[in-house]
């Protein structure tokens, strides 16, 4: 692709930035744009993965039909079907009449699923049967409809590491994988985040009428060595605070307020070099979760393996295994799901007995929830990254918690 053609498409897209995996990305992007092959969109959280199927749509014969883009991750497991796929009248609670779902309103045109490592396996088996042979079904019927749309998904997740976890369907990874556009992380693209950084403050000092800000070439140095595991939209946060806060009280006439590192360095979090990018956030000491809760985390876990290993044997065809609440012998790990699986429901009473000690921590579950809750305000977002779950298990833990009150 020329230069000159790529640098179109990067205006017309307001895309900052000459890293050549970047550009490559674009590139391949506009190369896939005629076909209607399906496109997987990789990186980390924060890098800009939405431009590429607004690439590929508005360069596609389909640019003068729809174009939606739905986050998986923030739609409630329970109304996902019927977000998709629609719903017919008295369907459900609530379904006071017929609604057609983004497959059906993206008949034609193209449609972005963001975060489809959050789509539930119900869901992941409809969704390959649209992606097979354009069927799908509205939630509450019968009738087979087709739709003709093309599918983008991304995610920032590691499929195929999913996969082996059983958390997400192979056919469908491999339907999905058919061209992988990989998204640089801003880390990686050293010379692209001061030309960012100046296109945010520029943008902001318009938008609130503020002198612009200029970096001195030590400042640029201390912006490149920080690892932004935020990627660029921590970038743009960063930027207008600075922009904001160091631009008060300088008239406009003055021209640009010029920033040195030091005065950057009280802007940009401490930088620890032997921390990955995360995606739950670092907890400070004193935030550490006591014994008490790690061991509610580690017993739900527990629980956890042992129903998969439940799995796996009755896949086998084999029988013995009636009692969920058996004696664990040996786990095949602790490690933390991110799925929220260690918050799943208590096992029921069996007959004959009762599970006091599971409900003691399902109930100090619920408990660490409201806590939680609590201590962000409510924001449900917050409390699930520290929880470590999806927004939509916390949601549906939420309800849990509105049903025992009344």
């Amino acid at each position: 692709m020329l230069n000159q053609n790529l640098q179109i498409l990067k205006n017309k897209f307001d895309i900052i930035g000459n890293d050549p995996a970047l550009n490559r990305a674009l590139e391949v992007a506009v190369a896939v744009a005629p076909t209607d092959i399906t496109v997987l969109v990789v990186g980390e959280s924060g890098v800009g993965k939405e431009n590429i199927p607004k690439i590929v749509h508005y360069n596609s014969r389909r640019k003068t039909s729809k174009y939606f883009a739905v986050n998986c991750g923030a739609i409630p497991e329970g109304t996902i079907d019927s977000e998709l796929f629609g719903h017919e009248k008295g369907a459900f609670t609530g379904a006071n009449e017929m609604r057609r779902g983004y497959f059906e309103e993206a008949d034609g045109g193209t449609l972005f699923l963001d975060e489809i490592g959050e789509l539930p396996l119900s869901s992941q088996a409809k969704l390959l049967r649209v992606l097979q042979s354009g069927e799908f079904i509205r939630v509450g019927s019968s009738k087979v409809l087709k739709t003709d749309v093309r599918v983008i998904a991304a995610t920032n997740k590691n499929l195929l590491h999913a996969v082996n976890q059983g958390k997400f369907r192979e056919d469908l990874y491999y339907r999905l994988n058919a061209v992988t556009i990989s998204m640089p992380a801003l880390r990686e693209r050293g010379m692209d985040i001061h030309l960012l950084f100046r296109k945010f403050a520029a943008d902001f000092a318009e938008k609130y009428s503020l002198a612009g800000i200029s970096l001195t070439d030590e400042a640029v140095v201390r912006l490149r060595k920080y690892r932004w595991p935020g990627n660029i939209r921590q970038l743009k946060n960063v930027a207008e605070t600075v922009c904001i806060l160091e631009s008060a009280g300088v008239p406009l006439r003055d021209g640009k307020r010029e920033i040195d590192a030091l005065t950057l360095s009280k802007y940009i979090p401490k930088d620890q070099d032997n921390l990955l990018p995360m995606k739950v956030r670092q907890l400070e000491p004193e935030e550490q979760p006591g014994e008490r809760e790690m061991l509610i985390r580690t017993v739900f876990q527990l629980k956890h393996d042992v129903e998969y290993l439940k799995e796996l044997v009755t896949k086998a065809g084999l029988a013995g295994v009636q009692d969920s609440t058996a004696p664990v012998i040996a786990a095949p790990h602790l490690s933390m799901p991110d799925d929220g699986s260690y918050f799943d429901e208590a096992p029921e009473e069996q007959d004959g007995g009762s599970a006091p000690e599971v409900l003691t921590i399902e109930k100090s579950n619920l408990d660490l929830i409201r806590q939680t809750l609590q201590k962000y305000g409510g924001n449900r977002k917050k409390a699930a990254e520290e929880l470590a779950i999806s927004e939509r298990t916390l949601y549906r833990k939420i309800k849990q918690m509105e049903n025992e009150k009344k």
